[in-house]
Parts: structure tokens; C-alpha cells; sequence
């Protein structure tokens, strides 16, 4: 082996050891950490040292080493939001830390975990942590006051969306799995939900087992890298996707919940979410079913039309008590 007396100068000693350093600590690397080439884009937790944590006891039956072990601590819980009674319909929120109008909106209009007396309903607002530890602060303040969020220690950001829905699916598995039915939507989407409880969940018909609905999309990779949707050959080669819902908003049996976590455990990470758990779908055989009640773009508010609809997108936290308030009034009111 060379040393620095051999070389020629100490310059060129210091630039190989460098060369030599840098070779064995990602040698090192490549043996100690599980091997995705999603690592740059999936955010490392903020603890360094994770526990095992008792959620994970509803998977263990896994023995092969999971590709994505999901090694994430909840930060904030509510592990008893199931245990007084179980719930027909838990509503899974996406959102971030700013957003704390458009939570109030939603927990005081289509959110109320109250609106129906005679079914249970759970509403559950998903985030990671945030960079500004002020912001984490504020969130754990909100969630003493109202015990509805849930926090892993994952960093909130949108590529890492999937993280926070694989979160959600994890809580479900986990803390409420006799639920009969799940929803998971986003913080700027308003929810029509006589027509999501009555019209197409039924509650006094026997729940579905294995069932996704949504708005379904059928569609392949945008390879411009100026797009918000852009998507790497090498993450995914294929030219189409297989078919998926939009990440707006879909409903699925409380079952599936588990199914899509164990199989992410062993799916290479993508960063579109809702494409993602299309491909969770496809290995595990189930086809999601169109519904065009699930509206996945912005829809100027008619009192007839968001009686035929289930989901709308991009309505501020004004809009939702607006829209919210005009509907509740006038039920009595025929189209």
C-alpha cells in the first residue's frame, strides 16, 4: 500500500487517504442500511435511535427483512381514539403544520366527529415533524387541546406524502382495526358526507372486505422534470402506471388498511403517493372502482351539484363553513 513518504507530495498523500476514506465509509453504507434507490428523497427520522414499538406487534408475522421497514416513531398518538366504541368511518386527514384554519374548518363543518349520533366517526389529522421546532410546538398544543392528530418522526414534506398515508394505514392497523370503513383525503377537500355515509358506504348493509373506490385514474409517468408529477426511469421504468385513485380523496374497507402496509414494507418507496398505493394495490389483486362522486379538481359551488358529489377539491377553510352552512340550511329544499 502507498504512504505518504512514497508519494510525491503531501498534497497528493491527503487526496488519496480522502479517496480511501470516503470508499469505506460508503462501503460501510452499503452494508448497514437497507438498499433503496428512494434514500436521497425519503427523509431519515429525527431521532437517531429508534425503539421498537408495540404497533409493530400487528405485523410480525413478517420474517422476510423488509425493503422499506417504515422505522418511524409516533411523536403524537391517540391510541385509545377506538377503544370506547368502534367506529364505522375513520377519516384519515392529510395536512401540514400551517394549515391549522383548514383543520378547524374541517372539524367544526364536515369533520365533526358529532354529526351523526347513531354512527361513530373518527377524523384524524396526519403530519410529520416540521424543520422549525416553534412549528411542532404549536402542533402539539393543538393536539392537547382537540386529540386529533397523529405525527411521526418523519420530515413533512411533499415527497414524502407517502410516508404520511403509509402512517395512517399503519394507525389503522394497528389501533382500529374493527373500523368498517376508511377515508383518506386532504386538508382542502370538502366532504358531502350524506352522500359518502348513505349513498355509498350504507351503514345498514353488510360492510365490503377488499374494497377501494375512488376517482380512478389510468396513466403513465410525466418524464419532464419541470413537472410537479415527474417521475425517474430508474424509480419507475414502466410506461404506464397501474390504475390508482387520486390522492384527493378514496375510500377503502378498514382491512385493506393492513394489506397496504405490509405490502409497502417490501415496494420500492415512490414519492406519489397516490400512485403508490396503486401499486401496493396491484400486488395485492384488488382493482379500485371508478366513482364519479369523487371530484378531484375545483368545482364553483351550486347547492344542486354538491348534493351530487362526494369530494371537492382546492375549497379554502372560508369556503368550507360557506358551502358547509348553505347545505346544512337548506336540506328541506328540493333540486
Amino acid at each position: 500500500m502507498a504512504t505518504c513518504s512514497t508519494m510525491p507530495s503531501k498534497v497528493s498523500c491527503l487526496y488519496v487517504l480522502t479517496v480511501v476514506c470516503w470508499a469505506s465509509a460508503l462501503w460501510y453504507l452499503s452494508i448497514s442500511r437497507p438498499t433503496s434507490s428512494y434514500v436521497g428523497q425519503i427523509s431519515s427520522p429525527v431521532r437517531k435511535a429508534v425503539k421498537t414499538q408495540k404497533a409493530n406487534a400487528t405485523f410480525g408475522n413478517i420474517r422476510t427483512r423488509p425493503l422499506n421497514p417504515h422505522a418511524f416513531e409516533f411523536v403524537i398518538n391517540e391510541p385509545k381514539k377506538c377503544e370506547a366504541e368502534t367506529p364505522f368511518l375513520v377519516i384519515l386527514i392529510s395536512t401540514t403544520h400551517k394549515e391549522f384554519d383548514a383543520r378547524q374548518a374541517i372539524r367544526e363543518t364536515w369533520g365533526d366527529e358529532s354529526t351523526f349520533s347513531d354512527l361513530r366517526i373518527v377524523t384524524l389529522f396526519l403530519l410529520g415533524r416540521n424543520t422549525d421546532n416553534v412549528l411542532n410546538q404549536m402542533v402539539e398544543q393543538e393536539s392537547q387541546i382537540f386529540h386529533d392528530i397523529v405525527v411521526e418522526d418523519f420530515i413533512d414534506s411533499y415527497h414524502n406524502l407517502t410516508l404520511k398515508t403509509l402512517m395512517g394505514m399503519r394507525w389503522v392497523a394497528t389501533f382500529c382495526s374493527k373500523a368498517k370503513y376508511v377515508m383518506k383525503t386532504d386538508s382542502d377537500i370538502f366532504v358531502n358526507m350524506d352522500n359518502l355515509i348513505f349513498k355509498l358506504l350504507k351503514p345498514t348493509t353488510k360492510p365490503r372486505r377488499r374494497y377501494f373506490t375512488g376517482y380512478v385514474i389510468n396513466g403513465g409517468p410525466i418524464r419532464d422534470m419541470r413537472s410537479k408529477w415527474y417521475m425517474p426511469r430508474d424509480l419507475y421504468p414502466e410506461s404506464k402506471y397501474p390504475p390508482f385513485c387520486s390522492g384527493t380523496g378514496y375510500v377503502f374497507s378498514a382491512d385493506v388498511a393492513e394489506l397496504i402496509y405490509k405490502t409497502s414494507l417490501h415496494t420500492r418507496l415512490l414519492h406519489l403517493e397516490d400512485v403508490y398505493v396503486g401499486l401496493c394495490l396491484r400486488k395485492m389483486g384488488i382493482h379500485p372502482f371508478q366513482n364519479s362522486g369523487f371530484n378531484h379538481w375545483k368545482m364553483a359551488y351550486s347547492l344542486c351539484r354538491y348534493r351530487r358529489v362526494i369530494t371537492v377539491h382546492q375549497i379554502s377553510p372560508e369556503e368550507m363553513h360557506r358551502i358547509w352552512n348553505d347545505m346544512s340550511s337548506k336540506k328541506h329544499l328540493k333540486c
